[in-house]
């Protein structure tokens, strides 16, 4: 999902990546765009009318509601706005956010069907999709050959602590698992504090992290050691940036996750990684399915609107 933001004669372009149906406390694709529609693109306009210029893009997460989908329709307009300025300053990302780790790449791959796997040749980690009842026992030998370390994502599908570490026990045959991913819903703080009591390797939190008060819980109940801080489902970077620098202070290793973004957004959050973290990230490069869809340019994020989406008529098109 893109969002051009034009003004003063130049255009912003934010991206994100909503599932079609809302899962596991994301929102999906219908909910961003009605939080977009009626509550995010208009406070930026009269926030803009007020002031005269679009503001500072780490103030755009000020407008976002507790809603998930408004976090995550306020990414994408900060995106956009972050694009904005940096093409309107002729500053760049490099400049913003300051290499400061050589964050490792993680790919991920799905043990739950026999589709192929993405190219893990540049990885340093793998992260496996797994489900206790429903891992293929051919894609164990699979995973083993790729002789990488393995984190284990269960996508709380997880029904229970014992389910969890049968699992781990089985994987152990096959693979280094370095770390066991959100096997029970997001929220249940008290389970993954138990099961983190069982496990000799680290939980890591991925869908439950959304906002501070989840660090604070996962912290106060030792119920992870590792926290996934994905921008679009936070609110946008200056969330992600402000969770990451919390979820240290609190003792928690955090790493960036990312959804199925382009490489627009991918590229934001592997300068974002590269600035804060060091553990292994979702910010692999990738490719474009259709190459018209964006163009590669120098200025901004380093990409703008191609001529296939030029030409679509867009979701959300309205004039100020």
């Amino acid at each position: 999902m893109f969002l051009a933001l034009e003004a003063g004669g130049l255009c912003g372009v934010g991206e994100v990546s909503p599932q079609p149906q809302a899962l596991n406390g994301d929102p999906s694709l219908a909910e961003v765009i009605v939080e977009l529609e009626d509550f995010a693109l208009p406070q930026l306009v009269d926030l803009t009318r007020r002031e005269g210029q679009l503001p500072a893009w780490a103030r755009v997460t000020h407008l976002a509601g507790s809603r998930s989908a408004s976090r995550v329709a306020s990414a994408l307009v900060e995106m956009a706005v972050l694009d904005w300025w940096l093409r309107s300053s002729g500053g760049s990302l490099a400049e913003l956010w300051p290499a400061r780790y050589s964050t490792p790449t993680q790919v991920t791959v799905s043990m739950l069907d026999e589709g192929s796997w993405a190219d893990v040749t540049s990885a340093s980690q793998v992260r496996a999709k797994v489900s206790a009842a429903a891992v293929l026992s051919t894609r164990w030998d699979e995973l083993a050959s790729l002789k990488l370390p393995v984190l284990l994502d269960f996508n709380c599908s997880a029904g229970g602590p014992e389910e969890v570490v049968a699992l781990l026990d089985f994987a152990r045959r096959h693979v280094e698992v370095v770390a066991l991913e959100q096997p029970f819903a997001p929220g249940n703080v008290i389970e993954h504090a138990r099961l983190q009591e069982r496990v000799d390797v680290p939980l890591s939190l991925d869908e439950g992290v959304r906002q501070r008060r989840d660090l604070d819980q996962i912290a106060r109940y030792r119920a992870a050691q590792w926290v996934c801080i994905k921008p679009s489902r936070v609110g946008g970077f200056a969330q992600a940036r402000t969770l990451i620098e919390l979820a240290r202070d609190r003792g928690l290793e955090a790493y960036v996750g990312g959804f199925f973004e382009t490489p627009l957004a991918r590229g934001a959050n592997r300068a974002l990684a590269q600035h804060l973290v060091a553990r292994p990230s979702d910010v692999a490069p990738v490719e474009l399915v259709d190459s018209r869809l964006l163009e590669e340019d120098r200025g901004g994020l380093g990409w703008s609107i191609g001529e296939v989406l030029a030409a679509t008529a867009p979701l959300v098109s309205r004039t100020w």
